[in-house]
C-alpha cells in the first residue's frame, strides 16, 4: 500500500484528477492513493497503513451561509482528520479551504476581508517557520500560488505561525508536530495552475474578462518552493 493519501474535496472531477496528479508529482513519489470525500465519508480504518495525508483545495468556504449535506459532512470529516493529526496518529498537510476548517475547529476566526486572487504570491517564513523541518529549508521568502475568498483572522489557539504576508497574515501554521495547514496551493506548477483556472473562470477568483491576462501572468511565474515543501513533508513523515 502507498504510504501517502490524497484527500479530494473538489466537486469538479477534471480539476480533482489534475490536482491529484499535481500532488503526486510535487510529493516526488510514484503512488499517492486517493480518497474522495464527496463520494464517500472518512472511515478511520481507511487511514491505516498511511503515514501522511495531503488535502487538496475546494470551491467550498467555511463561511458559506448555505451548505449542502455533503459539504457539512466533508467539513466534519476534515475535523476528524485534523484531530488525528493533532494526536500524532498521522501527519496531514491541509491546503486552501481546509485551513479554514482547521482554524474554526481550533477556535479561531475565519474572515472574508483578506482574499487573494489567482496569482503567484510571495510569502515570508516566520522565525518559527525558519526552524521548522518542512518550511525552514525554503529560506526567508518563497513564491506560491494563491486563490481564496476567506482566511484566518489570526493564528488560531494552539497553532504556530510558519508563513505570512501583508495581504493574508496567516499563510501557514503547524499544530503539534503532525498537522500542517496552508492557505496557499503548494502543489501546482504554473501550467497546472493555469489549467485549473479554466474550471473556475466564473467563480470569483479573478475577473473572467481578464482571464487571458491573469493566465499569462500565472504561466510566466517562477514557482518551485511549494513542491519543495511537499517533498520535505513526504520525506519527514512518509
Amino acid at each position: 500500500m502507498a504510504s501517502l493519501l490524497y484527500v479530494c474535496v473538489r466537486p469538479e472531477t477534471g480539476a480533482a484528477d489534475a490536482e491529484h496528479a499535481s500532488f503526486r508529482r510535487a510529493l516526488g513519489v510514484d503512488v499517492v492513493d486517493r480518497l474522495d470525500l464527496l463520494q464517500e465519508p472518512l472511515d478511520p480504518a481507511r487511514l491505516r497503513g498511511y503515514r501522511g495525508v495531503v488535502v487538496g483545495g475546494s470551491p467550498f468556504n467555511v463561511t458559506d451561509e448555505a451548505k449542502s449535506v455533503v459539504q457539512q459532512r466533508v467539513e466534519a470529516n476534515l475535523e476528524a482528520l485534523a484531530r488525528s493529526a493533532i494526536a500524532g496518529e498521522i501527519a496531514v498537510f491541509f491546503t486552501c479551504f481546509s485551513i479554514g476548517v482547521v482554524t474554526r475547529m481550533l477556535g479561531g476566526e475565519v474572515v472574508t476581508d483578506r482574499p487573494e486572487s489567482a496569482s503567484a504570491t510571495v510569502i515570508e517564513t516566520t522565525p518559527e517557520g525558519a526552524e521548522d523541518p518542512v518550511f525552514g529549508p525554503s529560506g526567508r521568502a518563497l513564491t506560491v500560488f494563491t486563490a481564496h475568498k476567506e482566511s484566518a483572522a489570526s493564528t488560531p489557539p494552539g497553532a504556530v505561525l510558519l508563513a505570512t504576508n501583508e495581504v493574508c497574515p496567516v499563510q501557514a501554521y503547524r499544530v503539534g508536530t503532525h498537522l500542517y495547514a496552508a492557505q496557499f496551493h503548494p502543489e501546482p506548477t504554473p501550467r497546472d495552475f493555469a489549467d485549473r483556472m479554466t474550471f473556475y473562470r466564473t467563480t470569483g477568483y479573478f475577473d473572467p474578462d481578464e482571464f487571458d491576462r491573469v493566465q499569462g501572468q500565472v504561466l510566466a511565474a517562477s514557482v518551485t518552493e511549494g513542491a519543495a515543501l511537499l517533498r520535505r513533508f513526504a520525506e519527514t513523515f512518509a
